[in-house]
């Protein structure tokens, strides 16, 4: 499993904005109460998130959240038939993480250059091996608080990876 976070050029606030849904906000909540009101570049990368297994039929998806500014996303792979070790090495690569994020990070794109809308990816992304069930449940709960914590702080991730 891997944690991945995809940030937009210069933080740029192209997939919407946060909102706080006040009818959650009267009650009390177990669940979200701030939610993305996307843009149509939004909905896009939401929907090519959710199709990147029907590309890549390897990868399975867990929780995710799509933010004004980045992307943050639990990606499973699973290669049943592969049962050799191999060292990364130079040259094309395919049917890897970075294959798949290009892959979604060029759909998203190819789609905002064919309907002149304004969007721009940061160049690369951060990612993460998920090692153990704690750090599963760390990660899911941070993607799933997301939203709520936006207006809080928007800028700090120095502490996901804390127990």
């Amino acid at each position: 499993m891997y944690y991945v976070t995809i940030c937009t050029k210069d933080r740029g606030r192209y997939f919407g904005e946060i909102e706080i849904d006040p009818v959650a906000e009267e009650i009390q909540h177990t669940q979200s109460i701030a939610f993305l009101r996307a843009t149509e570049i939004g909905k896009v990368a939401y929907e090519n998130w959710q199709n990147i297994p029907v590309f890549h039929p390897y990868i399975e998806l867990d929780d995710f959240v799509i933010m004004p500014d980045h992307i943050h996303g639990i990606l499973c792979m699973d290669k049943p038939g592969k049962t050799n070790w191999e060292i990364n090495k130079f040259g094309v690569q395919s049917k890897n993480l970075a294959s798949v994020l290009r892959g979604f990070k060029s759909s998203v794109t190819k789609y905002s250059n064919t309907n002149n809308i304004e969007f721009c990816w940061q160049p690369r992304y951060y990612d993460r091996v998920i090692r153990n069930e704690r750090e599963y449940q760390n990660v899911k709960k941070y993607i799933q608080d997301n939203p709520d914590q936006w207006f809080l702080n928007k800028e700090d991730f120095d502490n996901l990876f804390k127990p």
